[in-house]
């Protein structure tokens, strides 16, 4: 098997992950895991696919992430990792899209307009 090239997205976070055969090592902007993600939650959201599927321990991961916050950044890689696991063995999608792992989240921050304090909040109105 050779380099499994897939991308993931949220919000405005865009990973870039490259799975290999390995023995589970983690790496993100060449840093290791536990140094970039710094908390279990986020640690456990990278993780989440191969625990779901079982392949904890078997795939070398190397990626890259740029754009948005630390949870955007766990949430794309963790789809990114979900995308490259169903391009491995097409049994995984039968675990992993009921979770939810497949699905691109489309929410993104609404954009700020004219004559407004802010997206939705408006100026203070007074009648007189």
């Amino acid at each position: 098997m050779e380099v499994i090239h897939k991308i993931g997205r949220r919000k405005t976070a865009v990973a870039r992950v490259y799975l290999t055969p390995g023995n589970g090592k983690v790496t993100i902007n060449k840093r290791d895991l536990e140094n970039y993600f710094p908390t279990a939650t986020l640690q456990y959201k990278v993780q989440q696919p191969f625990a779901l599927t079982g392949t904890e321990g078997t795939y070398d991961v190397k990626v890259n992430v740029y754009g948005g916050g630390i949870t955007g950044q766990a949430e794309a890689v963790r789809l990114a990792i979900s995308r490259a696991l169903c391009d491995i063995d097409a049994e995984n999608r039968l675990t992993l899209k009921p979770e939810g792992l497949l699905t691109r989240d489309p929410r993104m921050v609404e954009r700020k307009k004219f004559g407004q304090k802010k997206a939705r909040k408006k100026f203070q109105f007074s009648k007189r």
